[in-house]
């Protein structure tokens, strides 16, 4: 059974940072794309940011383009996402994200709360 299990999320102030980390097993990890996605309050589900099976390529949403960085470390399993420069808006549930032989699997996520 794939498992997701995220980590790093907190309470931070506008302009800090965050960096969270999604520790993934019992799936052939370095083969499969990876991504992290969040959901605010009454709000929809939403990609922050996908990387490739090797790393090689990125995507990120448009609101978090130039502050967060996703990457991944195919010999511990896991993927990361640096989050820097803060907003109150990106205050969520932050949900990394695997699609393993066509099932979609979702760790428990990690909340992320930006607040003076």
């Amino acid at each position: 059974q794939v498992q997701l299990v995220e980590s790093g999320g907190g309470l931070v102030q506008p302009g800090g940072s965050l960096r969270l980390s999604c520790a993934a097993s019992e799936f052939t990890f370095a083969r499969y794309t990876m991504g992290w996605y969040r959901q605010a309050p009454g709000k929809e589900r939403e990609l922050v940011a996908g990387i490739s099976s090797d790393g090689s390529s990125t995507s990120y949403g448009d609101s978090v383009k130039g502050r967060f960085t996703i990457s991944r470390d195919n010999v511990k399993t896991k993927v990361y996402l640096q989050m820097n420069s803060l907003k109150c808006v990106d205050t969520a549930v932050y949900y990394c994200r695997a699609r393993v032989c066509s099932r979609e699997y979702w760790g428990q996520g990690t909340q992320v709360t930006v607040s003076s």
